[in-house]
C-alpha cells in the first residue's frame, strides 16, 4: 500500500511540475519576447476616447476646421484620401451615409483601392458598427492578404500601414496580426531601427516623420508600448530639429500658406516649385507630435508654431488631418524663444538662422549635404569648396584649415563642418595651448572663441595614437 502511495505522490509531483513548466494561454515560451497585445475597443486608431470627445465638440461648435472638414465630405467633393476623410467623418457626426462611402471605397474593385492599405484599416476600425458579417469578411480578408504581400517592404510608410492593419484587425483574425506587431516591435524597431537612431545614423528621413507618429501612436494607444523609451535623445530632439529645418519664406499655397522643409533637390534646383503634399504632411507629423505628448516642453514650443492661423490645412487633402489633430485649446510656448543655432552631435545635423523673419538668412547641414538660404534663394553648398560663411548668429567654417575670425556679439560660435567624421582634431588658438576636440559623426566641430577679438585658429587631423591594450582582468 505504501509502495502504491508512494508511486501516486511521485506521479502527481511530477504532474504539477509539468504542468508549471507549460506556459499561460497567450504567455510567451521561456526565452522569446514578449507578445504584442491590442486590449482596446473599436474606435483603436487615433479615436480615442478623449481625442473622439474632442472632435465631436468641434462640430457641435461648428468650428472653422470642423466647417472646412465637412464641406469636402458632404459636398461630396473629389478627395486625394476619400475613405480616410468619409470613416473620420462618420465616426464624429454619426453620418451613415458618410460611414457607407467609406466602406464601400474599401471594398471597390480598383487596383488603387485594394491596395491601399492604410485606408482599408481604417475603414475596417472607425466604419466596425456600420460591416456587415459578409462585408468584415470580405474587408479582412483583403487587408489580411495586402499584409502579406508587404511584409517584405520595410520603409516607414509600409511598416505604418501594416501596422494600422495589425491593431485594426487584432482580435478579428488574431493570428496574423499578432506576429505582424511582434514582428514589427521585436525584429525591426527593436534590432534595427531603435539602434539606427541611438547611433545618430540617419534611420528616419525628414518626409517620414508622419507615417513615424502613426506608428507610434497605434502602438502606444492601444499596446500600452512606448517605441520612444528606447531611443529618449532622438525624441527629444526631433519637434524642435523638424521646426529648425524649414527654409525660412513662407510658400502661398492655393488654400493656405506652406513652411517649406529643407530638401536636396529644392537646393539643387530640380523641381519648379515645393512639393506641397510633403508640406501637408510636415504639418500634420508636427500635429501628431503635440498630440502624442502636449506637456513636452519641446512640444509646446512645436504649438507655438503651429498656432498660426494661416498655416491652417484647407486642401482636400490637408483639412482631415487638420481636424484629427489639431488641438487649438493647447497652450503654446513662443517659437522665438528657441536659440537660433541648432546642433545634433548624434547625428552632425546643424541649423543655423539668422533671425525668426521671413526674410532671415538661413544655413542647414543635414545628410552629408549643405544648404542655404538667403534673398529668397536656396543653394546647395560645396563642404569643400565654400571658404566660410557668415550669418549673424554663428560664423560656419568649411574643412581643417587656418583661419582667422571675428565673432561679433551677437555670433554664438565658430561652426566647422566638412571634417571627417568621428575623427580627432587638434586646435591651436591665439595664445592659447593647442587642444584636441572630435569631429561628431557629422563631421562637425563647434568652437567657441572669445567675441570682439579677431583670433587665430589653425585646425588639423591629430595623429593617429593606437589606443593601448585595457590588461584589467574582469573582476577589476
Amino acid at each position: 500500500m505504501r509502495l502504491v502511495q508512494a508511486a501516486a505522490l511521485v506521479a502527481a509531483i511530477s504532474s504539477f511540475r509539468t504542468a508549471c513548466a507549460q506556459p499561460a494561454p497567450g504567455a510567451s515560451p521561456a526565452g522569446a519576447p514578449d507578445p504584442v497585445v491590442v486590449f482596446t475597443d473599436h474606435p483603436r486608431l487615433f479615436l480615442r476616447p478623449a481625442r473622439l470627445r474632442l472632435l465631436q465638440r468641434e462640430r457641435e461648435r461648428a468650428t472653422a476646421r470642423w466647417q472646412q472638414f465637412d464641406s469636402y465630405v458632404a459636398g461630396d467633393a473629389p478627395m486625394p484620401e476619400p475613405a480616410f476623410a468619409q470613416a473620420l467623418h462618420y465616426q464624429v457626426s454619426g453620418n451613415v451615409d458618410a460611414g457607407r462611402k467609406a466602406i464601400a471605397w474599401a471594398l471597390g474593385t480598383s487596383v488603387g483601392q485594394a491596395q491601399d492599405l492604410r485606408q482599408l484599416a481604417l475603414v475596417f476600425d472607425w466604419c466596425q458598427k456600420l460591416l456587415s458579417e459578409t462585408e468584415q469578411r470580405q474587408l479582412a480578408a483583403r487587408i489580411g492578404q495586402r499584409i502579406a504581400e508587404t511584409a517584405a517592404d520595410e520603409s516607414l510608410a509600409a511598416v505604418r500601414s501594416r501596422v494600422l492593419a495589425a491593431v485594426a484587425l487584432f482580435d478579428h483574425t488574431p493570428d496574423l496580426p499578432n506576429r505582424e506587431l511582434a514582428r514589427v516591435v521585436h525584429a525591426w524597431w527593436e534590432k534595427k531601427i531603435a539602434p539606427a537612431l541611438a547611433g545618430g545614423r540617419a534611420a528616419v528621413a525628414r518626409d517620414e516623420a508622419y507615417p513615424l507618429w502613426e506608428i507610434l501612436h497605434a502602438i502606444r494607444d492601444n499596446a500600452n508600448l512606448d517605441l520612444r523609451e528606447s531611443s529618449p535623445r532622438f525624441f527629444k530632439q526631433f519637434p524642435i530639429e523638424h521646426l529648425m529645418s524649414h527654409y525660412p519664406a513662407t510658400y502661398p499655397g492655393e488654400d493656405n500658406d506652406f513652411h517649406i522643409g529643407a530638401s536636396p533637390a529644392m537646393a539643387a534646383g530640380v523641381p519648379a516649385a515645393p512639393d506641397l503634399r510633403a508640406a501637408t504632411l510636415s504639418r500634420a507629423a508636427e500635429l501628431a507630435m503635440v498630440a502624442f505628448d502636449a506637456n513636452a516642453e519641446e512640444s509646446q514650443y512645436l504649438q507655438g508654431w503651429l498656432m498660426h492661423d494661416h498655416f491652417q490645412l484647407r486642401s482636400a487633402l490637408g483639412a482631415p488631418y487638420e481636424f484629427l489633430w489639431a488641438n487649438p485649446y493647447q497652450p503654446g510656448l513662443s517659437f522665438t524663444l528657441l536659440p537660433l543655432v541648432y546642433h545634433n552631435p548624434d547625428s552632425g545635423t546643424v541649423f543655423i538662422r539668422s533671425d525668426w523673419e521671413e526674410s532671415a538668412d538661413w544655413f542647414g547641414l543635414s545628410d552629408g549635404a549643405a544648404q542655404l538660404f538667403r534673398d529668397g534663394r536656396v543653394r546647395a553648398l560645396s563642404l569643400s569648396g565654400t571658404a566660410s560663411l557668415a550669418l549673424r548668429t554663428a560664423v560656419v567654417m568649411f574643412g581643417d584649415s587656418r583661419f582667422r575670425v571675428k565673432l561679433a556679439e551677437e555670433q554664438d560660435a565658430v561652426i566647422v563642418v566638412g571634417l571627417r567624421p568621428n575623427s580627432m582634431y587638434q586646435v591651436e588658438i591665439d595664445d592659447e595651448e593647442v587642444f584636441e576636440e572630435p569631429a561628431d559623426r557629422g563631421g562637425v566641430l563647434v568652437l567657441d572663441l572669445l567675441r570682439g577679438k579677431e583670433i587665430g585658429v589653425r585646425l588639423r587631423p591629430a595623429p593617429f595614437r593606437p589606443q593601448a591594450p585595457d590588461r584589467r582582468t574582469p573582476s577589476q
